[in-house]
């Protein structure tokens, strides 16, 4: 913040631009806030401030997910855990003063292993030994940290999963595979995964009666399982 501040006041001598004393203004809020040892994501700024901070990409900024590792020790066929020592040790109300972030638990043992094991394997080994992977937990937790969900578009050759912002309209998260997707949008038409996944088709979604068709305005939900309609030429949808 100083360097920016530096820079700043070398701007406001060469120039009156009001912006230059708003974002003075804020970075000396901010170098203060940061040498009471306070972290920037958790402090009351307005929207305008936001959108200056995010220009700044400071590191106390981005949001926190605390990953926890503890032990696993394999001893023939029996699995201990040690997974009392992990709790006992964190600060719990210097967590909460920092703005009560998720915390995981995990063991870098138990993951290295699973990865190294294919995929029936290590199912069996996790019900056989009552442990399961923290890797789905961790990736879904920081996505919702950082507001990112994710979409899916198939064909008969591929599914492809798209990462979108939170609230993000269906012209919009159609630009995120093609701008012409966005510039040519004409509507959406949506399934959910968990709906796919349980009847097992698109045909059988569509009989259920849960497949339907979105206009412009509507905000893709996570795990939306979405076939776009666009025209840019006037040759015809797509």
């Amino acid at each position: 913040m100083e360097k920016k501040i530096e820079d700043l006041e070398k701007s406001m001598k060469r120039s009156n631009d009001k912006q230059l004393k708003i974002e003075h203004e804020l970075c000396q809020k901010v170098k203060t806030w940061v040498e009471e040892g306070k972290d920037v994501r958790l402090g009351d700024w307005k929207a305008a401030d936001i959108e200056i901070l995010n220009t700044f990409q400071l590191l106390s900024a981005k949001p926190v997910v605390y990953l926890v590792s503890y032990l696993h020790i394999l001893e023939g066929t029996f699995l201990l855990t040690i997974a009392v020592s992990w709790y006992s040790v964190i600060d719990f109300d210097r967590v909460q003063e920092h703005g009560g972030e998720p915390i995981i638990p995990f063991s870098c043992a138990l993951e290295r292993n699973l990865a190294d094991m294919p995929a029936d394997e290590a199912a069996k080994y996790c019900e056989e030994n009552k442990v399961q992977s923290a890797l789905p937990k961790i990736i879904k937790t920081g996505f919702s940290a950082i507001n990112l969900i994710y979409f899916f578009t198939a064909g008969p050759d591929e599914v492809k999963c798209w990462q979108i912002r939170r609230q993000t309209k269906a012209p919009q998260a159609a630009g995120t595979i093609h701008t012409d997707f966005e510039k040519g949008f004409i509507c959406a038409e949506v399934m959910k995964f968990e709906d796919l996944k349980e009847l097992g088709s698109e045909s059988a979604v569509k009989a259920a009666g849960k497949y339907r068709q979105e206009g412009k305005t509507y905000v893709v939900q996570d795990g939306d399982v979405i076939f776009f309609k666009f025209n840019v030429s006037g040759g015809g949808k797509k």
